[in-house]
């Protein structure tokens, strides 16, 4: 089977998923699919020196073949959401125009960010039924539930333009994939009740390789040293994107009332330089770019424990995969989320980490705390985390069922 990936980003991009993507390509080609993808040049966390490697590098083809990846010009993402739109709106387009262009496509697998990636797949999938004169499928992979989102976010309410506009493309999207494949029950919950059909929706959780991140003693990890950190002090790590729906605000916050916990955040985001100006005259908080992907072990083994948060009301369906990230290096997950959601219930459930409402410094402070007074049954928890991706969220557990899906569209 021939499978088109129209994507937003790529490698050597550096976002949440990533991992997700590049697992899910890796097995396709071991079940004997082959995957084109279509992508611009790479620019999100990317140093400019890579940047200038891909500029001019349109083809590549790996896995003997199996995966060819086609790249076009595009400019630079920036902070400007209008910018940005711009941006996205361009690569839709230009995505369109090549993906009608390929031959024998016999799937459509779509990814939701941005989420107007939806709607270019049923385009691009309407099209090349009728060019080829048979069905292609669709299968849409589903990890946030917009416009919801933008809602829960503040950035727009319930009946504005935005969001009836972000409820038709929604709609399109659902009705043009033959298949949906979802995070969790919530998100399924969520859709079911706008009238997707039951069948068309599969639940598969997020995983992470657990051959790949693993734990890192602080004796062996050099971060430690190139960063200047104490390897004596009790530490809690956030890494990931700084923008306006992680909550950072309340870990800042929280970090300026315990004095005697250091704080590491690695990131980049579009409320970066208003955070670093927050915390620039705390001592125990400290700010560092991003580490790429291959040290992300050494990143979340500094801290005793590692934050996973959200603003409140955003929480629903949410499952952010550097949850799993964090669990496999057997750290616990410090969580500042919305009770009743399946991360909340995945952390209390199986005693891998704190749970704190979402928002909420007081919670957070007191949680830290507790933390740094009973190290001994944290570090079990970490232990308990590490367990629990094994056994349920691992590479192999959520590739196959990725691959059975397909597969049942042959």
């Amino acid at each position: 089977m021939n499978i088109l990936k129209l994507s937003a980003y790529y490698y050597p991009e550096q976002i949440s998923s990533a991992h997700i993507t590049y697992d899910i390509e890796e097995a396709l080609i071991k079940a004997g699919h082959k995957v084109i993808v279509i992508a611009p040049t790479p620019s999100r966390n990317v140093p400019d020196d890579l940047q200038s490697k891909y500029r001019n590098l349109k083809v590549e083809t790996k896995h003997d073949g199996a995966l060819t990846i086609r790249r076009f010009r595009m400019f630079k993402e920036g902070k400007n959401p209008l910018i940005r739109a711009i941006r996205y709106i361009l690569c839709n387009v230009i995505q369109y125009i090549k993906g009608c262009r390929e031959k024998d496509i016999d799937l459509v697998f779509s990814g939701s960010t941005p989420p107007t990636q939806g709607i270019l797949c049923g385009k691009v999938k309407k099209k090349l039924s009728k060019k080829y004169g048979r069905k292609i499928s669709l299968i849409y992979n589903l990890q946030d539930v917009f416009p919801d989102s933008l809602v829960s976010a503040g950035i727009t309410s319930k009946g504005s333009f935005l969001w009836r506009i972000g409820c038709k493309i929604e709609d399109y999207t659902y009705r043009s994939a033959d298949k949906i494949i979802v995070i969790s029950n919530n998100i399924k919950d969520n859709i079911l009740s706008k009238g997707v059909p039951a069948n068309k929706i599969d639940v598969i959780p997020n995983w992470i390789n657990t051959e790949e991140v693993h734990h890192v003693q602080r004796k062996d990890n050099k971060l430690f040293d190139e960063l200047g950190i104490d390897r004596d002090k009790f530490i809690v790590v956030y890494a990931g994107n700084l923008g306006l729906a992680q909550g950072i605000d309340t870990f800042i916050e929280a970090a300026k009332q315990v004095d005697d916990v250091e704080f590491l955040i690695f990131g980049e985001g579009s409320n970066k330089e208003v955070y670093a100006t927050s915390c620039k005259d705390c001592l125990n908080i400290h700010m560092f770019p991003l580490m790429p992907q291959e040290r992300i072990s050494e990143v979340y083994s500094m801290g005793n424990m590692s934050l996973v948060a959200c603003k409140p009301g955003l929480g629903a369906g949410a499952v952010p995969s550097k949850t799993f990230t964090i669990m496999a290096t057997a750290t616990p997950v410090l969580l500042g989320f919305d009770e009743g959601t399946a991360l909340w219930d995945l952390i209390s459930k199986n005693r891998c980490g704190i749970c704190t409402h979402a928002g909420d410094v007081k919670e957070l402070v007191e949680a830290i705390r507790y933390a740094k007074k009973s190290e001994n049954e944290i570090s079990q928890m970490g232990n308990v985390a590490r367990m629990c991706v094994e056994n349920n969220y691992s590479k192999e557990a959520g590739t196959s069922r990725i691959i059975e899906v397909i597969n049942g569209m042959i």
